[in-house]
């Protein structure tokens, strides 16, 4: 009996489900079980089962006590693949890729729920497409055949398998929620806002520095107004363009001072005050939805409660259970390590495989010793600073780095000219937005260990660019940033794994960044847990390198001792 099963939520509340052969066809009846639960749990020899939608199917099996160890997500792999093929923003549902597949009208995707928890669903908001199972399992067969017409196939079912992993790790941290303190939030709160007044007004200081703001002018000025400060600055000879911070630093003004606190203090009122402390906490948990696929990167992003920008201070309510630690991991210097690995310049890779500061070395190498120089070329080539110092940055790092600068110069090239761009797994930058009848020609970036120019080309029609400089910074960015993604994602997988065998629940994950919180007695295992899991994700990635991807670690009670 083969270890894939597909299932599918039948309308009258029941499921089905069915064995699938290695062609992803159906190798058996399709069984009809009343309970998703039970039919899930009674099947402990299944190693993946393929569903249309993770966020569907998992969060009522976690609700029961129910752990699945792999998945295949049918929507997120339809995401993937319309990208590789230079159709990036079709319609992924399940039944619209079923539609395609047999020529009938392809219907739109549903809308993106609300991320508001107090929203009520509407009767007749649209919902997903119920398919029976027979037709989703074509649709999944197809994908397996359009998985192997791919640039690299291998990779392409590593980067599938590793989203559908990461899925199932963002469910999970949904259910677990951050640990937080309501009442350690309400004191910071206090400390940096003061009272609250009646009917939802501003609190204490926030209206202490707004009075010294307009006695500063000499009139009343609404700081939390720009167009308002703009014009006061005007009336008092001083000319701004905004009120952002870079700019209002350098006025040699007295309303500067309290401009700038009111500005800083409002942000944290109005993003973490107390409105946002009774919709997001609850059970001394933050219980944002984290999404697994938000950005055509792979940078991972939550549907509302602002979980990825939480300020410094507000981090001080972040703190574990009784008994507990949060292991804060965060990967060193990663995005120049993936470079490294991608573009398999001999000379950074050595430097990236080094136990020391890889800015350090680079800078030994190619800026006499300045680390803050050899920072700045480094990130300089990633994100595409290449006019003034960053230029002659640039310079230096190619003369020492020439595969390296090579990489992300071929893909800001291949961006500026229309083409699409892969990370090493093959998550592709789709082509810009676009209304005009040339074609141009499509690429994907350097794939194996030895090539450096563009190859497996095929034509993309409708790419019509308005600003090719800053669609080239983009692709530049991409390949590295979304490259970084992929492995973060193997990461995620491989850290799920040995903490399924733990007390240890992953509670937070952004960009570079995962929390883990475990009970004391814990926390030497899960901080080589992590260790290890960044070794496999890198090989499992990139291959053998030498190519290391340390993290610094932190055990800590209270997430703001992290740093």
């Amino acid at each position: 009996m083969t270890g894939r099963w597909a299932l599918a939520p039948a309308e009258d509340g029941g499921v089905e489900i069915a064995p699938l052969g290695p062609d992803g066809l159906l190798a058996g009846p399709v069984l009809w079980e009343p309970d998703l639960a039970t039919a899930v749990r009674a099947r402990p020899e299944v190693v993946r089962w393929v569903w249309r939608s993770t966020a569907e199917v998992y969060p009522r099996l976690l609700a029961t006590g129910v752990r699945v160890e792999r998945c295949y997500d049918i929507e997120d792999a339809e995401t993937l693949l319309l990208g590789h093929e230079g159709r990036y923003g079709e319609p992924r549902s399940a039944a619209a890729a079923l539609a395609r597949l047999r020529g009938g009208p392809v219907p739109p995707d549903p809308p993106l729920r609300s991320a508001d928890p107090g929203a009520q669903s509407s009767l007749f908001e649209p919902r997903a497409v119920h398919l029976p199972l027979p037709d989703l399992v074509a649709v999944y067969s197809e994908q397996q055949r359009r998985h192997d017409a791919t640039t690299h196939p291998d990779r392409m079912r590593l980067l599938t398998a590793a989203e559908s992993a990461g899925m199932l790790v963002a469910a999970e941290m949904n259910r677990a929620g951050l640990p937080w303190s309501a009442d350690v939030h309400r004191q910071v709160l206090h400390e940096l806002l003061g009272e609250r007044y009646a009917g939802g007004g501003e609190p204490r200081r926030l209206a202490e520095l707004a009075d010294e703001v307009s006695a500063a002018f000499g009139r009343r000025v609404r700081p939390d107004l720009p167009a308002d400060v703009v014009k006061a600055f005007a009336q008092a000879g001083i000319k701004v363009k905004s009120t952002r911070r870079w700019e209002i630093e350098s006025v040699d003004h007295p309303a500067v001072k309290p401009l700038l606190e009111y500005k800083k203090l409002y942000r944290i009122w109005v993003a973490h005050g107390w409105s946002w402390l009774q919709d997001w906490v609850r059970e001394g948990r933050f219980r944002p939805e984290f999404l697994a696929h938000g950005t055509v990167t792979g940078r991972w992003v939550t549907n509302g409660g602002g979980a990825l920008q939480i300020p410094k201070v507000i981090r001080r309510a972040v703190v574990a259970d009784p008994g507990w630690r949060l292991v804060v991991a965060d990967a060193d210097q990663m995005e120049p390590r993936v470079l490294a690995a991608i573009s398999r310049d001999p000379g950074l890779m050595e430097v990236a495989g080094r136990e020391s500061d890889l800015y350090q070395s680079v800078s030994d190498r190619a800026f006499s010793g300045d680390r803050a120089q050899a920072k700045l070329a480094v990130l300089g080539a990633v994100y595409g600073q290449t006019s003034g110092d960053g230029l002659k940055n640039l310079a230096a790092l190619r003369r020492r780095f020439p595969k390296a600068v090579a990489y992300v110069d071929d893909a800001a090239r291949a961006g500026e000219e229309g083409r699409l761009v892969r990370t090493w797994l093959g998550r592709t930058c789709p082509p810009a937005a676009g209304t005009g009848d040339d074609a141009t020609e499509e690429a994907g970036l350097p794939q194996d260990d030895t090539a450096h120019t563009p190859a497996d080309t095929e034509w993309v029609p409708g790419y019509a660019s308005t600003n090719t400089r800053a669609r080239g910074r983009f692709a530049r960015n991409f390949v590295v940033q979304g490259s970084a993604a992929d492995w973060a994602l193997l990461l995620l997988a491989a850290l799920r794994q040995t903490c399924a065998d733990m007390a240890a629940e992953l509670v937070f994950f952004q960009h570079d960044e995962v929390i883990v919180h475990c009970p004391e007695e814990e926390t030497d295992q899960v901080v080589a847990a992590i260790r290890d899991a960044a070794e496999l994700a890198g090989r499992l990635t990139f291959g053998q390198t030498p190519v290391r991807f340390p993290f610094t670690t932190a055990v800590v009670e209270c997430y703001a001792d992290a740093k």
